[in-house]
């Protein structure tokens, strides 16, 4: 316990992992205050917000490296590991726990191993993953020969360098993650200041329109789009209304839901995006949201239908272009309905362990002592 908090600094144990492609440090929930709003206020001095270049934390300055997960055994039966996942705004001191992140939930399972909490076996380790944020479960498998993560290997994903290690997830029931259901409006299609758009949520709440719509091709680039500030007005304009439509109330002042901008492919996918999470381009597709969009793309009549190029097969595989690249959603569909089923997704992603040790924060706004 630090005699003097005001003049002093306190260390807590954190890892930094890349998961997919985000980044972010990765706590056990032991070492983290139990009451939310000193946590919350913990969370964004570890990151260094709100400031543009998060200069005095950890932060990357950036949506997609201003991430937490909060891991930690689970006490549900058939479950491992319990993971809150913390979206840090960068400019305001906003911490937002009500989307998933399926990208920084690829590093759950190593972190989780390495820290004691589950024991692996030699060659590959199945790791059950319940999402606090939403009930969410979903299967991780870790590469683990010998008993230990292993890192290296051949598998690669676009918007990260090099290769990895494969981390294989499979999404259980995601439908209505943070929604009350898949649809969340009851409609494929609604109309919301004069465009068409498709309110869906299979495990992240998504508005999903047409880059036309907008006065768009589809195929601007990142930082295009960024500095359209028009563009980014008007998708507010949308996004605000469609929020409340999805039962979700007053969502200005959080990340969800997203809004997708899609157009026809034109590198041999399913379908090409351009992702606002929520006024700022992505530099791809958060994974999460690209099973929702890939969902959205097998609904008869919706924007996304009518420009995707869907293959055939079971389970259907869907790639979905995205700034930096793609990434391909295996969807098992039941179309035996009025309303097609997708009744499991699953995904490759990798991780990667940055550095392990200590993140300081000032201990006037926590002394360590976990009540």
């Amino acid at each position: 316990m630090l005699m003097n908090p005001k003049t002093r600094q306190t260390a807590i144990p954190c890892v930094l992992m890349r998961g997919g492609t985000s980044k972010g440090p990765f706590f056990l929930n032991t070492d983290l205050p139990k009451d939310v709003e000193t946590r919350d206020k913990v969370l964004l001095a570890a990151l260094g917000s709100p400031d543009v270049r998060q200069i005095d934390g950890v932060g990357g300055a950036d949506p997609l490296t201003s991430k937490v997960a909060i891991v930690g055994p689970s006490d549900m039966d058939g479950v491992d590991i319990d993971f809150l996942f913390a979206q840090v705004s960068v400019d305001k001191a906003l911490v937002d726990t009500s989307p998933n992140c399926g990208n920084m939930l690829s590093g759950v399972g190593p972190f989780a191993i390495e820290q004691g909490l589950i024991a692996a076996k030699d060659g590959e380790t199945v790791v059950r993953i319940r999402t606090i944020n939403t009930g969410m479960i979903a299967e991780a498998t870790i590469q683990t020969p010998g008993g230990a993560v292993n890192y290296d290997g051949d598998a690669r994903i676009d918007g990260v360098p090099g290769t990895a290690a494969p981390v294989t997830i499979n999404f259980l029931d995601v439908a209505g993650s943070v929604c009350a259901s898949l649809l969340p409006t009851g409609n494929a299609v609604d109309m919301v200041d004069g465009i068409e758009i498709t309110c869906i949520d299979n495990g992240m709440p998504v508005v999903v329109l047409s880059a036309e719509a907008v006065g768009l091709t589809g195929y601007e680039s990142r930082d295009e789009l960024n500095a359209d500030n028009e563009l980014k007005a008007r998708l507010e304009k949308i996004r605000l209304p469609a929020g409340k439509l999805m039962g979700l109330g007053d969502v200005r002042d959080r990340v969800v839901p997203k809004v997708t901008l899609v157009a026809p492919p034109r590198a041999g996918g399913t379908i090409c995006t351009r992702t606002f999470i929520p006024h700022v381009c992505h530099a791809s597709i958060g994974v999460l949201g690209a099973v929702s969009v890939a969902t959205a793309c097998v609904l008869p009549g919706t924007p996304g239908n009518r420009l995707a190029q869907l293959p055939e097969g079971s389970p259907l595989p869907v790639t979905v272009e995205h700034p930096s690249g793609e990434f391909t959603i295996e969807l098992e569909v039941d179309f035996s309905g009025k309303v097609p089923d997708v009744r499991r997704a699953a995904l490759l992603r990798t991780a990667r362990k940055l550095f392990a040790g200590e993140v300081y924060i000032p201990g006037e706004i926590w002394d360590g002592v976990r009540d």
